[in-house]
This record gives C-alpha cells, sequence and structure tokens, in this order.
C-alpha cells in the first residue's frame, strides 16, 4: 500500500511562478488551489494556469471550487486530466456531490472531501463510506466560522475527534488536519500539528512552504519511538505472549504500534528542508 501524503501544501491557482517552488519544497503533496486562494476575478486565469503546467510525471493535487458555483463543472474537467493525482472538494455535505465528481475523474484520481460545514460533519460518515474518498479533510478554519466558534483551541477538539472516528469506521486513512494561519514561527503550527497527531489526524495542511518540514518533524516518529519499535521487534516473537522490553509488557498490542511505528518512519524524516523552506516565498 502506497504510503500517504502527511504534509499538503496550497499554492494560488493564478500563481503559477510558485507551482515549481512548491514541488521543490518538500511537501508530501502540493496542493493547486482554484478556490479560497484565488480571487473571483482570477478564478479562469488559475485554472488555465494549471492545465498548462500538469505532467504526468510530477502528479499534484488540485482543489476546485464547489458544488454549486458556476467554476464547479470546469474546474472538475481540468482535474481530470493526467497529472492530478488527488481532488479536494471543499464544503462537501451530499453524496450526489462525490458522485459527479467520480464520475468525471480518473478511476485512480483520489478524492478528498473537506469537512468545513456544520451539514458536512452531520454527513461525514456517509462521505467517509463513499468506494473513492481516500481520506477526509478538516477545514477548519471554515467549520469555525459556520458555527460561529471564535477559536481553535479545545472548541474544536470533539469535532476532530468525530472525524478520526468517522474515518477508522468507513476503513479509510486518518482525516488530515487544516490550515494554521500563522507561519512566521515554528510554535504555533508545531502546537497545533503535535495535537493532530496526538488526537489520531494522518497529515496537515499548510500554506507556506516553512510549515512543511515542522508538521514532517510533528508526525514523524522520534529517534527515541523508532528505537523503542525496533527493540520490541527484535525481541518478541509471534505466539510467545506477553514479554518484557525496557521494564514494560509486550503483548499483542503493543507489537502492534511498534510495527505501526517502523511503517511510519521514513528516511527522509532525518533531512527536512529547512534550506529550502526559508529561501521560497520570501
Amino acid at each position: 500500500m502506497p504510503t500517504l501524503p502527511r504534509t499538503y501544501l496550497f499554492v494560488p491557482g493564478h500563481r503559477p511562478d510558485r507551482f515549481t517552488k512548491a514541488v521543490a519544497s518538500g511537501a508530501d503533496q502540493v496542493i493547486l488551489d482554484l478556490e479560497d486562494a484565488v480571487p473571483v476575478d482570477a478564478k479562469d486565469e488559475a485554472r488555465q494556469a494549471i492545465t498548462s503546467f500538469l505532467a504526468p510525471d510530477m502528479a499534484v493535487a488540485v482543489r476546485i471550487n464547489g458544488d454549486g458555483t458556476r467554476w464547479f463543472t470546469d474546474d472538475l474537467a481540468c482535474a481530470a486530466r493526467p497529472g492530478v493525482a488527488a481532488v479536494l472538494v471543499p464544503k462537501v455535505e451530499r453524496i450526489d456531490t462525490l458522485d459527479r465528481v467520480a464520475a468525471a475523474l480518473a478511476p485512480d484520481t483520489a478524492i478528498l472531501p473537506m469537512i468545513e460545514t456544520a451539514a458536512g460533519l452531520d454527513r461525514a460518515r456517509d462521505l467517509a463510506s463513499h468506494p473513492r474518498v481516500q481520506r477526509l479533510v478538516f477545514g477548519s478554519l471554515d467549520f469555525q466560522a459556520d458555527l460561529g466558534i471564535p477559536g481553535d483551541d479545545d472548541a474544536l477538539l470533539c469535532f476532530r475527534s468525530q472525524l478520526v472516528l468517522i474515518s477508522r469506521l468507513a476503513g479509510i486513512a486518518a482525516p488530515v488536519d487544516g490550515v494554521t494561519p500563522r507561519f512566521d514561527s515554528p510554535e504555533p503550527v508545531t502546537l497545533d500539528a503535535t495535537r493532530a497527531k496526538r488526537f489520531g489526524f494522518g497529515g496537515k495542511l499548510c500554506i507556506h512552504p516553512k510549515q512543511v518540514a515542522w508538521v514532517r518533524a510533528c508526525f514523524a516518529p522520534t529517534d527515541d519511538e523508532v528505537a523503542w519499535a525496533r527493540r520490541v521487534i527484535e525481541s518478541t516473537h509471534i505466539g510467545d505472549g506477553a514479554t518484557a522490553v525496557d521494564g514494560g509488557m509486550v503483548d499483542r498490542p503493543v507489537l502492534d504500534r511498534a510495527r505501526t511505528i517502523l511503517e511510519q518512519h521514513r528516511p527522509s524524516d532525518l533531512q527536512p528542508p529547512h534550506d529550502v523552506a526559508r529561501r521560497l516565498f520570501r
């Protein structure tokens, strides 16, 4: 099974000068955005720029405008072109929206519904069960606006937990957490990414290349976790029952946890592209 992205980097679709830089930023997945980052009078320009950039050997994701907007159909046609690995669908509230998207896309293009409204969360279990959905994405800023919640600290924790539970019950990948608006300091995005991982999210949206390395570091297993997992695997044998490693009991659930940590460990985690992030988008 292919490794799914942890870091998703948005790039405004009407800024083609940033496309190649974004791909070089080290983000697991670049999202060429046709929605919120693009002014109304630049939608067609952005679509044309993305269409010209797409290439089968450099797969990106595209965020289209929502169902019901006048750009939806043309955006879908753009997203159906070779070179698009995934499509983010904003403010999804109905299954028939996903049906329309799925019908327009290539069979191997992943669909990522964005849960950004109360109605979307209410239908999230149905949306997550759609056969073409790879994972859910939490559009936390729009969700706050829809529910009139002014802050993103403890106020959204119950909703985040629901998305993690719904994803697990649907048998899809762990959801992706929303953006952190601050990008001039590592602390805000690091706190948000650490919280997201602790609550069971599998990745996070980024709005600036600086955030990519910080988010990757938070989602990657620590050196201590990797070392512990290796000791557990080396010291236990399937079928031998509970044993002890580092003074703690190791049985089947602990062994499964060790395997998960090693599966999540990637060599690239050891060399985050801090130098690239500092140079881009100054």
